[in-house]
């Protein structure tokens, strides 16, 4: 494994919240440093390498294959976690006892110049999660109109003076293609904070990365047998309203429902409705300030 590729955040609370049966059947969909996958593999089976658990990690990024682990329990599967009913599917897994999701970017991504989901480096203005498929962020920047950029600013950065951005992208696109994250970090110089904001908007459109979230809750939902747990570890306000939102009422739309005496009918109890991480933790790891993590268990 390569030891800088990621550190999780939360990494005790989070294997603590899903209360791993030993012979269960669990999913970590962001398998990333394949630190989750390792821990929860230890708390499976005593009987060790050979035992009846299954884990099955999800990562459609293929730099993450070098952290791969040699455990006959575990299962790789290389694609985006929306798909996650179809390998479910496949592999013949109709219930799960638990799933996790980490859904920090790597260190691995900010920290690799060439795929640009940072401007602390120049590279090209790519930001695919999977580079064999999509639009990178380049095009999006080079070929959105206005209206159309300034809503994923503004949606997805939450940056008020979105039509301002994007009218001045627009601008220096005309002069020259706007295909690095130098180039780009140059044009909206002096402003950290704004930055940070559109890389994230780039990121987010880029990959989908809302859509994917709410097609995979919904699948999770469904698949998760009574008893069974989700673990959810969010980095910014946008998926943790939908995670919040999602584990609260049991559906996308997050609208609370309710029998005849009042009481709220949803699928899931909560665990753990918003846990940060410590100040310790955050001085070892700084990334980790971000950090949410929500716990539901699905109800009988």
């Amino acid at each position: 494994m390569d030891p800088v590729y990621h550190i999780p955040a939360l990494l005790n609370e989070t294997i603590q919240g899903l209360a791993i049966k030993p012979d269960g059947v669990y999913v970590d969909v962001t398998f990333g440093g394949g630190g989750h996958s390792r821990a929860i593999l230890t708390q499976m089976s005593a009987a060790g390498r050979n035992g009846s658990g299954k884990l099955y990690s999800f990562d459609q990024d293929a730099d993450s294959l070098r952290n791969k682990i040699d455990d006959n329990r575990w299962h790789f599967v290389h694609s985006n976690f929306r798909y996650l009913s179809q390998w479910m599917d496949y592999y013949g897994e109709q219930q799960i006892d638990g799933l996790l999701a980490d859904l920090g970017v790597s260190f691995h991504h900010f920290d690799e110049a060439e795929r640009g989901f940072s401007f602390r480096f120049d590279g090209p203005l790519d930001m695919r999660m999977n580079q064999q498929a999509g639009r990178t962020a380049a095009e999006i920047v080079n070929t959105y109109d206005e209206e159309a950029l300034a809503r994923v600013l503004y949606i997805y950065g939450e940056l008020k003076n979105s039509r301002a951005i994007a009218r001045k992208l627009i601008s220096a696109r005309q002069q020259r293609p706007i295909d690095t994250t130098g180039r780009l970090a140059e044009l909206l110089s002096g402003q950290k904070k704004e930055l940070t904001c559109v890389f994230q908007a780039l990121r987010i459109e880029v990959n989908d990365e809302l859509g994917a979230l709410r097609e995979m809750l919904v699948t999770a939902r469904d698949l998760l047998r009574p008893g069974g747990r989700i673990a959810i570890l969010t980095y910014h306000s946008l998926e943790d309203r939908i995670v919040k939102n999602f584990l609260r009422a049991g559906n996308i739309e997050g609208t609370i429902e309710k029998d005849f005496y009042g009481n709220i009918l949803t699928p899931f109890r909560l665990i753990e409705k918003g846990l940060s991480a410590g100040e310790e933790e955050v001085n070892r790891n700084p990334r980790a300030r971000s950090a949410k993590l929500r716990v539901a268990e699905k109800i009988g």
